[in-house]
């Protein structure tokens, strides 16, 4: 059977202007992961990302320079469009800057968003799991051994949850664990898909990286 490792980006820039490319913390927790992988002797035969700076500076910042394959189902749901829908155009400072506040919040739009709700969003609840099947089937398509994701937490747990079968809601709690650089596993064959390890950080475990890890 064939694995595919897929990798929640590294710390981004939570609270900036631009939320989309890492944080100095960032481009450290991408070097370690990268060297994770070294020293598992886990070489992949096909790199895939979504087409976020974020996911892709993580991937050079593992140390792979050859150019991946980009699938925009792998990209996060639009969080700030939802909130901005939400609150009718102006996201509260409060929820956006406050990491408590902003995640209790995004949670409830989550639960609102997968019954129907925020309408005017740019993209439906249907419209986001549809695109992550796709982007999985082109990353499980016949040809490789070992497929490289790079890609964000909304799209890993919905990823996880499909692949358990677990209700929508599932999502939304697996979305909210994934760590920076965390790791998870799947079996794949053409017939079937398999969850093997989820949020996995081995490269957190030392003491001296532990002050590392880091969730959004």
């Amino acid at each position: 059977m064939a694995e595919l490792i897929v990798i929640r980006h590294a710390q981004a820039s939570f609270g900036s202007d631009n939320y989309d490319r890492l944080s100095e913390l960032g481009h450290r927790q991408s070097a370690l992961v990268g060297a994770a992988l070294r020293e598992m002797g886990w070489v992949p035969d096909r790199l895939v990302t979504g087409t976020l700076a974020r996911q892709k500076e993580t991937l050079r910042g593992m140390g792979f320079t050859d150019a991946p394959e980009e699938h925009a189902g792998w990209n996060e749901y639009d969080f700030h469009d939802l909130l901005r829908v939400k609150f009718g155009g102006t996201i509260p400072d409060l929820v956006q800057h406050d990491r408590k506040t902003h995640f209790r919040t995004l949670r409830d739009v989550l639960r609102e968003w997968q019954g129907g709700g925020v309408a005017g969003a740019r993209e439906s609840w249907a419209q986001f799991t549809a695109r992550i099947e796709a982007a999985r089937q082109q990353a499980t398509r016949e040809g490789a051994e070992r497929v490289l994701v790079i890609s964000s937490g909304g799209a890993i747990g919905q990823l996880t949850a499909a692949a358990l079968s677990a209700p929508s809601e599932q999502m939304i709690a697996l979305n909210l664990q994934v760590k920076n650089t965390a790791m998870s596993r799947f079996i794949f064959t053409q017939r079937a898909f398999f969850l093997h390890e989820f949020n996995a950080t081995p490269h957190f475990a030392q003491p001296a990286h532990a002050d590392m890890l880091s969730y959004s």
